[in-house]
C-alpha cells in the first residue's frame, strides 16, 4: 500500500476511489477513517503476533490470559464483560487454553451453574515470555508518537466503542454478543 499526503495528512488513494464510488455525497471522511482505523487494528495485530514467535495464540486468548495473570480466578461472565465479547466466545478461548494447559477450570463456590477460570504456571510462563516481545512490538508500531498522542488515540478508539456499544443497546442488541 502506498499512503500519500493530503492538507489533513495521510490517506490510501485506492481507498478514497472505492469509498468516493460508495458515499453518496462524495464525502468519504468518516468510511476512510474507518477503513483506517480497521488497517491500523490489522497492524497492531500483525506486530503482536511477530512479537509472539512460537508462543502464537489468537489476541482474543492472550487478551484473557493477561485478564488473568494477576492470579485471581474470574468467571466467564465477568471475562466477557471486561473483553467486551460474547460469554460463548470467551468459553471458547477458555476451551483451547486449557487444552494448551495455560488456564484450569474450578466450580464457582458462590454458584454452582458457575465455573472460575484460573491462569495455570504454564500461563503465567506464557505471559512472562511475551512481555518483552510485545513491549517491543508497541514501541516499534507506535515509533514516532508522543505519549499525548497515544493517549488521545486511545481516547478516540474507545470513543468508538462506547459509541458501537449505544447503536447496539439501542437496537436491542447486548454490545457484549457482538464479537
Amino acid at each position: 500500500m502506498k499512503y500519500v499526503h493530503d492538507e489533513e495528512g495521510l490517506y490510501d488513494p485506492a481507498v478514497r476511489a472505492a469509498m468516493e464510488r460508495f458515499a453518496d455525497n462524495g464525502d468519504t471522511t468518516l468510511f476512510e477513517a474507518a477503513a483506517a482505523v480497521r488497517a491500523a487494528a490489522h497492524a497492531v495485530d500483525r506486530l503482536r503476533a511477530a512479537g509472539s514467535e512460537r508462543r502464537s495464540l489468537s489476541s482474543g486468548a492472550a487478551d484473557l490470559l493477561l485478564r488473568l495473570s494477576d492470579g485471581d480466578p474470574a468467571g466467564v461472565g465477568e471475562l466477557a464483560r471486561a473483553a467486551g465479547v460474547s460469554s460463548r466466545n470467551v468459553t471458547g478461548l477458555v476451551d483451547t487454553l486449557e487444552r494448551a494447559g495455560m488456564v484450569g477450570r474450578a466450580p464457582d463456590p458462590d454458584d454452582r451453574r458457575a465455573v472460575l477460570v484460573s491462569i495455570t504456571e504454564a500461563g503465567q510462563d506464557w505471559v512472562t515470555d511475551f512481555r518483552k516481545p510485545a513491549q517491543l512490538a508497541m514501541s516499534a508500531v507506535f515509533h514516532g508518537f508522543s505519549t499525548e498522542e497515544v493517549a488521545r488515540l486511545r481516547d478516540l478508539c474507545l470513543r468508538l466503542v462506547v459509541n458501537q456499544q449505544a447503536v447496539a443497546a439501542r437496537m436491542g442488541d447486548s454490545p457484549s454478543t457482538s464479537d
